[in-house]
């Protein structure tokens, strides 16, 4: 599965979109990225970001890759939604578009391309994020500690005996 996410949509799904300054804004994309690349982690996905550019951007769409999540930035004059259904259509079935934008989720479904809200996406990433982090928790708790590696793993004669042991 691949995620194209309409970047700025999903940062601002449940807050005002206010006009930031330029480190403000950087640390809030750096945050959900983290999010993503968590996330990512968890669903083994390809996720790919897009972020509109067209009022402060460059010449040219930027691309990078930052914590397994590809960034695609829309260039000066071209809104990340043009980007978006560029995107959908080269990639076509096997793509889930993130985004609250009508008109992209509508081009979406034109094309047979899923078309997930960003804020039921927001609450799905959240949950199973949320949900990792209690297994983790209580997973320290019943080792009493963190995992140390490879010295915790049952070495071969231990997992035999073990074994055997469960079948009497």
């Amino acid at each position: 599965m691949h995620l194209i996410i309409d970047g700025y949509n999903l940062l601002y799904v449940d807050r005002i979109l206010v006009s930031s300054n330029p480190t403000q804004l950087q640390r809030e994309r750096d945050r959900l990225i983290d999010q993503l690349s968590a996330y990512r982690s968890l669903r083994q996905m390809e996720i790919t970001v897009v972020f509109d550019g067209w009022q402060g951007g460059w010449s040219t769409e930027q691309r990078e890759r930052r914590k397994g999540i590809d960034l695609v930035y829309s260039r000066l004059g071209e809104k990340a939604d043009e980007v978006i259904k560029r995107l959908v259509r080269e990639k076509g079935a096997g793509v889930t578009v993130i985004s609250s934008d009508r008109e992209v989720s509508r081009y979406a479904e034109k094309i047979s391309v899923a078309a997930v809200p960003s804020d039921q996406f927001k609450e799905k990433m959240e949950n199973a994020l949320l949900k990792r982090e209690k297994d983790l928790q209580e997973e320290e708790e019943r080792t009493g500690g963190k995992k140390k590696g490879p010295s915790r793993t049952l070495s071969k004669k231990e997992k035999r005996m073990r074994s055997a042991l469960k079948k009497l």
